[in-house]
This record gives C-alpha cells, structure tokens and sequence, in this order.
C-alpha cells in the first residue's frame, strides 16, 4: 500500500488525494516529530508560567479573558471539543472527513501549534485503521477554521462521539479504538484548540473538486467537440494562430483538445450544404473561450490551494523564535473566494453544454438531424426529457453559483464578527461539480446518436472511439423510446470514472 510521509512541510495535493481516496497509510517523518516536541516544550514552559497565555492557561473566543488554573486544564481542552461538536444534519462524506483529518495532522507537524507528538501519531493510527469520525453538514462558519467539523474529529480522538469502522459500520468511538488498541488521547493545554482551528475541511474539498474538474473539462472538451461534428461545424475556428491572438492558456488547450479530436473528420466543415452558414452559434465556436477560462480558473484556484497546503493555519501558533503569537490565519477567505469562483465557473460550463444540446434535438437547428433525435418523431419523443433533466440541472447550477464567501454572519458573542463561509462554499461546490458531470454525460449521450444518425458521413476517428468505448459500456445508440434513465446513468458513470478521457487519447495522444 502506497505511504505518504508527513513532514515539517512539503505535503502535495497528490498526497491529500491518496490518503482521502485511496486509504494511503501515514507515517509521521523523524523531523516532524523532532519539530513537535520542540514546540511542545514552548508550550509547557509557557504552561507553568503565571502570565496568562491566550489558548494555553485562558478560555476562548470571547471567554479568552478567564485565566484558568493548572488543575482545570484538562478539562478545559475536553471541554472545547465536546462543546463545539455540535454539528447537525447529514453526515459527510468519508473522503471529506480523511482529507480534514489529514490535513490537520499536516499542520500540527509543521511545528507551530504546540501539541505533542503522541497527539499526531494518534491521528496517523486513527487514519491508517480506516476509522473516520461522524461529521455532520452544518456547523462551520469557515472562522475560525472549520471548527465543528474538526471537533466531531478530535471527539473520536478522545474516544468519544460516533465514527464509521473500516467496515463501514457506525459505532462509538470508544469500541473502535480499543478494537484497533488505540488509546484514546486525553488532551493537554493548547492541544484541544490545535486540533479545532483550521481551514482543513474547505481545502480538502476544493483539492478534491480540483481533481475531480480536471477530467470533466478535459471530457467536456471531447462533448464539445462531438456535438461540433454532429452539428457539421466548422474546426477552422481552432486553429492554433486564431487562440494565439488572445493567449489565455486554458483557451489555447481547450482549442487544441477539440481539434485533436476532431482530426480525420468527415463531418466538419459542411457550412455550405444544402442550409449555408457563415458561422456556428456561440455554443459551438466558442466553446474554447468558455472552458479555457474555466480552466484558468482552475489554475488560480490550484494556487491558492498549495499556498494553503503550505500553511500552518493555527491560533495561537509557535514561532521559531519560542514567541506563542495570536493571529487571523484561520479565517478562510482565500480558500473561500476561489471555491465560489469555481462555482460560477462550472455553471457557466454546463450552461454551454446544454445549450449545444438543445441545439443537437431541435429541427430548425440541428442541420437535417430528425426532431429530438427519435427513430420515429411523434411517435418516439427521442432525448426531449433527457434535456429536461439537463436543463433542470443547469438551472441548480446557477443557483450553486450565488457565492457563498459574499456572506458573514457574526457569532461568538460578536468576537467572531466576520466570517468567511468557506465551508458552506466548498459543500455547494461539490453538489456543482456533481450536476456538472451529469451534464457533460448528457451532452455525450445526445452527441454520440446524433454522430451515428449522419449516415454517409465518417466520424473523426477520437469520435468513434467514443462511440465504440460507450456503447461498449452499456449506453445504447439510436432507436425507439426505451426506458432512458438507465442509459442516462450509464453515461454519468463513464463520464465520472474519465472513460471519455481514456477512449480518446489513445488515438490523439495526452489531452492538455
């Protein structure tokens, strides 16, 4: 099993996916630990002195005025975690709540949060038995950090609350760790508030729509392009020289994707016969300028994401000089704003791909293609509802889109006055990229027919490996009504697993 070692630094997007998603083990560096002991020992010094130290020997939030003495503190930290794991709704899902462990532990063996390292080899135990704790939907403000979330997380720590087993089973807390003989953590000063304090819930989240975006736009190129084919469009509007007057790097790849597939087409190109057009609509001749921006996006978005990765978001924190300092880092605002802007861009996509489909099954646009792609139009509605289903999906896109980082709502008796709602951003952002993929499937689904009712006419050879790679899947081509939500799933599941991707770039090479 592949092993992800966490450092001082250096923690990658790759190794957040392969412990969310691919149940990686951990194992904590000799650094790491070296680090957390150290800073630890700033902490107890601090502990013992009679100065009151914010987060080490007072309360919280707006309690940080109270000194608390010695013999309280260990209650105090069980407290803070009991307290905020207050959680409600749905549960989230167990990639979700991997990568917020994950990335906790990465930034409590930065060194600058103070915890001892039995506190972050427990993380790594709890993470490598596959034990995930309850986390519920509602609770974090995005500021301080995802804070109930990451309590629900520090609770199984303790051996309290609820966490799913390897086995998927739902118990307490308690009996998973002693299955697993895991002790539980019985927390010191500092500790209770190390592990609450973070932007952990969202990064995950936007690292994992990241990747989950760079397939659907790489797909969404190869839709793009079949419904160009079906619709007998021009690929004159791709040219390299054409994106290069206006160098946006994702339109100049979305272009090249597209004309890659688009190769050996016999359908291209056909303006002039029979109905004459001097262009295509938007939705086909400026699909690169959609999806290359959205690209772009992402871009910026992936910035920001390794700027967070290399973070050590906590309040108080350690610094290298043994100065214990409070600050604002926790508040999620560069995490948020680029979560709701990819929101807003994954609408726009979808958008353009219904339109394109719309375009596929009506008569007066569709350049001699049957009404609604059916095998006998009024007695056969063809793919008339699977757009409506599309439709409807784009229109919860835009809605999706309304950011969420826009608003703040003050708590914490108005200390904690302007919040960043991140986790709100990055939880809708899911539910986006989600209906996108539905989307593109649908669009695939429409296209690939529409390809195989040119009769006469030879696809471009990317195209007809699509068509071969889904049909193989189980997605059934052109012929009367039939029960469509099968085949309409059948596509979601190809387009989601990258099968699109994987038919076509053994015939036009790596796709950017």
């Amino acid at each position: 099993m592949h092993t992800v070692v966490v450092g001082t630094s250096g923690t990658t997007a790759a190794d957040v996916l392969a412990v969310a998603r691919g149940g990686a083990r951990i194992e904590l560096s000799g650094e790491a630990v070296a680090a957390l002991a150290k800073a630890r020992g700033i902490i107890d010094a601090l502990a013992a002195e009679p100065t009151p130290v914010y987060g080490v020997s007072t309360g919280f939030g707006a309690l940080a005025s109270r000194h608390i003495s010695p013999e309280l503190r260990a209650q105090l930290q069980r407290n803070i975690v009991r307290s905020h794991a207050a959680g409600m709704g749905p549960r989230v899902e167990r990639e979700v709540v991997r990568a917020l462990m994950f990335l906790r532990l990465k930034t409590v063996c930065s060194g600058h949060t103070g915890v001892r390292p039995v506190v972050a080899q427990t993380m790594a135990d709890l993470l490598n038995a596959g034990i995930t704790p309850v986390v519920h939907e509602y609770g974090s403000l995005g500021c301080s950090g995802d804070l109930a979330p990451l309590s629900h997380c520090a609770l199984t720590l303790m051996g309290e609350g609820d966490a799913e087993g390897p086995d998927g089973v739902v118990r307490p807390a308690g009996e998973l760790l002693a299955e697993h003989g895991i002790a539980p953590v019985e927390l010191r000063e500092k500790e209770g508030l190390a592990l609450l304090n973070g932007t952990d819930g969202m990064l995950g989240m936007l690292i994992m729509a990241l990747a989950d975006l760079d397939t659907l736009y790489k797909s969404a190129d190869v839709t793009a392009a079949l419904s160009l084919e079906a619709l007998l469009g021009t690929d004159k509007v791709l040219a390299p020289e054409l994106h290069a007057i206006r160098p946006h790097p994702g339109q100049g790849a979305s272009a090249a994707n597209m004309l890659a597939v688009l190769r050996g087409s016999e359908l291209t190109g056909h303006h002039q016969d029979g109905a004459p057009r001097v262009q295509d609509a938007y939705s086909v001749r400026c699909a690169p300028q959609v999806a290359g921006a959205g690209r772009d996006t992402m871009a910026h978005a992936r910035l920001v994401a390794e700027r967070e990765l290399a973070s050590s978001v906590d309040n108080p924190v350690v610094l290298p000089d043994g100065r214990v300092e409070s600050n604002g880092n926790f508040h999620g605002a560069p995490v948020a704003y680029v979560l709701d802007f990819l929101a807003i861009a994954v609408a726009d996509l979808g958008s353009i791909a219904e339109r394109r489909t719309d375009r596929l099954l009506d008569k007066n646009r569709s350049h001699g293609l049957p009404p609604f792609l059916a095998d006998d139009a009024g007695v056969d509605s063809g793919l008339m509802i699977a757009q409506y289903t599309q439709a409807a999906l784009v229109s919860e896109l835009k809605r999706l889109a309304v950011p969420a980082s826009a608003d703040s709502i003050p708590s914490s008796a108005m200390q904690e006055d302007h919040v960043s709602m991140g986790w709100s951003a990055a939880r809708k952002l899911r539910t986006a990229v989600d209906n996108l993929a539905r989307i593109i499937a649908v669009e695939l689904y429409a296209a690939t027919r529409a390809i195989e009712l040119r009769e006469g006419l030879t696809p471009a050879p990317a195209s007809q490996a699509v068509i071969d790679a889904v049909r193989a899947a189980g997605v059934e081509g052109p012929g009367p009504d039939r029960f469509l939500a099968p085949d309409l799933a059948a596509a979601d599941v190809f387009v989601r697993g990258g099968q699109v991707v994987a038919a076509v770039e053994p015939v036009t090479g790596p796709l950017q």
